[in-house]
C-alpha cells in the first residue's frame, strides 16, 4: 500500500470495537521521509477531535522536547501512534487493539523508513518491542525494531503528572540524538 491506499485503509478500519466510538482516525502527522519516528499508544480526546496526533498538552510538551534537540513537527520528523483509534477514557489500547492496528504502524514505518525510532511510554515500546518490560529497563539502550535502532523514553503525558522525569527524558533525548549522530 502507499500513503493514500493506507490512509484510506486506516480510516475505513473496523477491525475492533475503538471504531465504533471514534469520531476520526488519528494516523499521523509529520515528514513522510523522516528521519526520526516518534510513536506513542493511542489518541485522546483532542486527537480524536482534529484526526492529528500529540495535539493537548503532551504535544505541547512533544513539541518543546523536539525543539529542545532542534526538531521541530514536521520536518524530518513523523509522529504517529500504536492505535489509529482512541482509547475509551484515555485507557491503553488492549493487546488486541494493538495487534488489529499493528498492519498500519508496520507499513507506515516500513514508508517512511526512519533511521531511529523513538517509543514514547511503556505502552509504544512494550508493542514495538513485543516485550513486557518495564519502562526503566528499556531506557537508555539501543533497541532493534526489525534493523531500525529505537530509544524509549517517557511518554509526554506521563511527564506532565510526574515533573521530576522531566529530567531523564532530557538524558533519554540526548541519548537518542547522539545515536542519530553515529547513524548519519
Amino acid at each position: 500500500m502507499n500513503w493514500d491506499q493506507l490512509r484510506l485503509a486506516v480510516s475505513n478500519c473496523t477491525a475492533c470495537p475503538l471504531y465504533e466510538k471514534r469520531n476520526q482516525t488519528v494516523f499521523g502527522v509529520g515528514d513522510e521521509n523522516a528521519d526520526w519516528l516518534f510513536v506513542g499508544e493511542g489518541p485522546g480526546a483532542r486527537e480524536d477531535a482534529t484526526g492529528e496526533p500529540f495535539v493537548g498538552q503532551a504535544g505541547q510538551l512533544l513539541d518543546q522536547m523536539l525543539a529542545a534537540i532542534k526538531l521541530n513537527r514536521g520536518q524530518q520528523v513523523y509522529i504517529t501512534n500504536i492505535v489509529k483509534c482512541r482509547p475509551p477514557n484515555n485507557r491503553n489500547p488492549s493487546a488486541n487493539e494493538a495487534r488489529q492496528c499493528k498492519s498500519y504502524l508496520t507499513r507506515q514505518i516500513a514508508l517512511i523508513k526512519p533511521k531511529l525510532i523513538v517509543a514514547l511510554g511503556k505502552v509504544a515500546a512494550q508493542n514495538l518491542l513485543q516485550c513486557e518490560d518495564s519502562i526503566s529497563s528499556l531506557r537508555g539502550k539501543v533497541h532493534d525494531y526489525s534493523g531500525i535502532p529505537l530509544i524509549v523514553t517517557y511518554h509526554p503525558a506521563y511527564l506532565l503528572r510526574s515533573l521530576p522525569e522531566k529530567a531523564k527524558a532530557w538524558k533519554d533525548l540526548c541519548f537518542a540524538q547522539s545515536t542519530m549522530q553515529s547513524i548519519e
